[in-house]
């Protein structure tokens, strides 16, 4: 199907290769991450993710866990099969990252591994299924609406790449599905994922300086999961320059078909160096020697990915908010301090980018807030109007 439109000259040999399952591959990978299988990682409660996805599961709509990569999307989900089924045979999940499956994959690979499932597993269907980083497969939306339509599945898709996480996946699923945004730590996750559980506030209290030492490296490392449970600070360090490249590389230059790359890390270290700043195009533009239109789809591009967010000045008229300038605040402020250029430590834009997470993290369960930041004509600015 995909050479029918290809001119092949005669002279020319194409040879192709391709990879076909063997079945007891199929169940190695499944035994690797499934609970009934040989799958033991300890996994940390995040309970408001675990509510919320309770409740989108709870219809008959596909269950879309997205966000920046390495936020914990697939432990939350797969904490809440387990909540859901423990380790009984009729919970499914397919981690498609399992290095036993093929790079590329499509819609009969899907199709495969449910079949050797049912045959050598449980043969029935399952009750629920999770298709871990589902972008790397392509058609899996038909993949996953037979499930959910024909044989009443719930099914939970997760992905970090920015396929997923853009507009693209609604359009594949049209209107069946639901969404569930999952971003690094809070603070109160943060303090849990370190054995800390502040249920009354006599505890606070009690606990105050261990909260105070919690709160200096959460202010330098941020929350990604994997970084708050390392002890060793240059592993911390090494784990967040390999996230962000990741994201840079992955899902924006790949995924974009950026050319331009050295001037988008340009503009990336830019604005990790002036997070909690308002944020020009046009001053950009001049800067980097690019055009405006360059700096506002490099923006779009980061935004799709999650990196960055762009906060609007508060306007009565809808149509001076979006010409307004923006504010910038990053995903989690442990990219900022191992990716940003620092001349001094500016503690108060730390901590404002922190708020800044908390509240767009709260208005992803709330969709009724709205965020923004006020200046008036004399300067003076609040940093947050909600």
């Amino acid at each position: 199907k995909r050479l029918k439109n290809f001119d092949i000259s005669e002279n020319l040999n194409i040879k192709f290769t391709i990879h076909i399952m063997r079945r007891e591959e199929i169940i190695e990978a499944l035994l690797n991450w499934n609970f009934w299988g040989n799958f033991e990682e300890k996994i940390i409660e995040r309970r408001r993710y675990l509510e919320k996805l309770s409740l989108i599961s709870s219809g008959k709509e596909i269950s879309v866990v997205k966000g920046i990569r390495r936020s914990g999307k697939s432990m939350i989900s797969y904490y809440y099969l387990f909540s859901k089924f423990g380790d009984s045979k009729k919970a499914l999940i397919v981690n498609l990252e399992d290095p036993g499956f093929p790079a590329i994959m499509n819609l009969e690979d899907l199709k495969n591994i449910l079949k050797v499932y049912m045959e050598e597993i449980n043969p029935e269907y399952p009750k629920m299924v999770i298709l871990d980083e589902v972008q790397k497969v392509s058609e899996w939306e038909r993949f996953a609406r037979f499930l959910v339509e024909s044989k009443k599945v719930k099914v939970i898709v997760t992905g970090s790449s920015s396929k997923l996480m853009s507009e693209e996946y609604a359009t594949l699923l049209t209107g069946r599905h639901l969404d569930m945004e999952v971003f690094p730590l809070s603070f109160e996750e943060f303090l849990y994922f370190k054995g800390l559980k502040l249920n009354e506030r006599i505890e606070i209290y009690k606990n105050r300086a261990k909260i105070l030492n919690f709160l200096r490296e959460y202010l330098k490392f941020g929350g990604f999961p994997e970084v708050v449970k390392n002890e060793l600070k240059e592993r911390k360090a090494e784990l967040l320059r390999n996230y962000i490249n990741d994201i840079i590389v992955k899902d924006v230059v790949k995924r974009f078909r950026v050319k331009k790359i050295e001037k988008l890390e340009m503009l990336i270290k830019f604005l990790a160096s002036n997070i909690s700043s308002i944020f020009s195009m046009k001053k950009a533009a001049d800067h980097f020697d690019i055009s405006v239109d360059s700096v506002e789809r490099f923006k779009k591009y980061l935004e799709i990915a999650r990196l960055f967010f762009f906060i609007d000045h508060f306007q009565y008229s809808v149509k001076k908010q979006i010409k307004s300038r923006k504010k910038v605040y990053i995903a989690d402020v442990g990219f900022h301090n191992v990716f940003g250029f620092k001349f001094s430590e500016n503690m108060g834009k730390i901590i404002e980018n922190v708020v800044a997470n908390e509240l767009i993290r709260r208005s992803s369960f709330n969709q009724l807030i709205e965020i923004y930041y006020f200046r008036d004509y004399q300067g003076r600015e609040v940093d947050f109007v909600v």
